[in-house]
């Protein structure tokens, strides 16, 4: 192969490498599962806060057990299905962003589903996404009625992520659920129990193609809420 060949593909690789890298803090590789930090970052040791609280009586705090079965989500790569179910439940291989909530805090011990169609029936005005007709087949399973749900029943906190400020990244703990509301799509997700090197978390979430782990910093879209279960 001649000189000039080699340099044009070493060239393209090298490109392809660094757009992958750079673009969008590295969701291209995140969604791939490979999980790097920018070279020479500064090491950021933040706090860990955990409720010593175990719903489910299992010896794991419900913040851990609400991670853990999250991850599920990921290590299934559960394909993005939006669908309308009749009793409200998806089959476990599919389904959306409000899935991976709704099966994380269930792992914890903690039914979102009964508990949002109990709040809906007797709130129904609140809840944006149910047009004043409750749907327990769908509308626990909508982004802005689990967020007016959590802004109602969830210890509320805060919606900035700035990098190397200890102090605001502390405030993100593994377990924690936030919100996107009003950018380019309504989206939810739970915050992992993994950080970039700098401190930044990772937040587990499903959309088009798959669920997957990616840095908090990675999504462009307004974060609305940021909520913690009252354990």
């Amino acid at each position: 192969m001649k000189k000039k060949t080699w340099i044009f593909i070493v060239g393209a690789i090298t490109f392809l490498l660094s757009f992958a890298f750079i673009f969008k803090d590295g969701i291209v590789l995140d969604y791939l599962g490979i999980n790097v930090s920018l070279p020479f970052t500064k090491t950021l040791d933040i706090p860990i806060t955990l409720s010593d609280h175990d719903q489910n009586k299992n010896g794991i705090p419900d913040q851990i057990d609400i991670v853990i079965t999250a991850r599920k989500e990921v290590e299934q790569r559960t394909p993005y299905k939006s669908v309308y179910y009749d009793g409200g439940y998806p089959p476990d291989t599919e389904g959306v962003c409000t899935d991976v909530v709704w099966r994380a805090l269930m792992g914890a011990g903690i039914n979102l589903k009964d508990l949002m169609d109990n709040d809906i029936a007797e709130n129904t005005k609140l809840y944006p996404r149910v047009g004043g007709d409750p749907d327990p087949n769908i509308d626990f399973r909508r982004v802005p009625n689990q967020s007016v749900f959590f802004d109602r029943f969830a210890q509320s906190l805060t919606t900035e992520v700035i990098k190397g400020d200890m102090d605001n990244l502390e405030q993100w703990q593994a377990g924690d659920i936030v919100v996107f509301l009003g950018g380019d799509f309504d989206h939810v997700g739970i915050v992992s129990d993994k950080r970039t090197k700098d401190g930044v978390p990772y937040i587990i979430h499903n959309t088009y193609p798959f669920a997957s782990e990616i840095k908090l910093t990675s999504f462009k879209s307004p974060i609305t809420g940021h909520f913690r279960w009252k354990f």
